[in-house]
This record gives structure tokens, sequence and C-alpha cells, in this order.
């Protein structure tokens, strides 16, 4: 990517010199074709072609940012005097709350009755 950038450059750089030191040119008219047509694009392709590295910069940010907060989130692990058998820990893994936030859905009472067709 900066090898075309800087190539790009190059040549207007050089056409603007042609520019400055043509019996017809001036250094206004220098200046305005190395801008229009060096600095300008090749600030647009440049900022068009790191997008990817910017967003890769933003994702990482973020990743840090939440591997940070979720270790100040954690709670610190409690020295307990007796360990838990395994039958005691597989059983408290097993009684985890819904994940989702929502409420368990409860089964229909009897007194609701079942629906069928008529004869």
């Amino acid at each position: 990517m900066y090898l075309v950038i800087i190539t790009w450059l190059y040549v207007t750089l050089m056409m603007a010199v042609a520019e400055a030191t043509s019996s017809t040119g001036s250094l206004l008219g220098a200046l305005v074709t190395f801008v229009l047509y060096g600095l300008l694009p090749m600030g647009i392709v440049a900022y068009i072609l790191g997008t990817p590295g910017r967003k890769r910069a933003i994702k990482a940010r973020e990743q840090a940012q939440q591997a940070a907060y979720d270790a100040q989130q954690a709670p610190a692990p409690m020295a307990s005097p007796v360990e838990p058998s395994p039958e005691a820990a597989s059983a408290a893994a097993s009684v985890a709350p819904d994940a989702g936030g929502h409420a368990a859905a409860a089964t229909q009472g009897p007194l609701v009755a079942p629906v069928r067709k008529e004869p």
C-alpha cells in the first residue's frame, strides 16, 4: 500500500517541478498540481486502504477492555478449609441459573382441558 502512495507522490512531485520550471508555468500552478493530483487523492486512498487495519485495532482494544472488565468483575476465590466432593461440585454446576435471564416456563395447570377434534 505504501509503495503505491510513495510512488504516486513522487510522480506528482515531478509534475509540480516540471510545472514550476516551465516557462509558462508558475509556483502557484505547481502547488495546485501537487495538492490536487498528489496529496488529496493519495490521502483518500490511504484512508480507504487503512480501514481494515483501523477496524482490527479497534476490535483488539475493545477485547482488551472487555478482558480487563471481566477480570475485574470476577469474584475472588474464597479459601475453604474443606474441599467439596466431586459429586457436590457437579450438582452445584448442574443447578446453574438460566443464562438468558428469562423466567422459567411453567407447565399448564390441571384445570386446562386438552384440545381434541369433535367426533
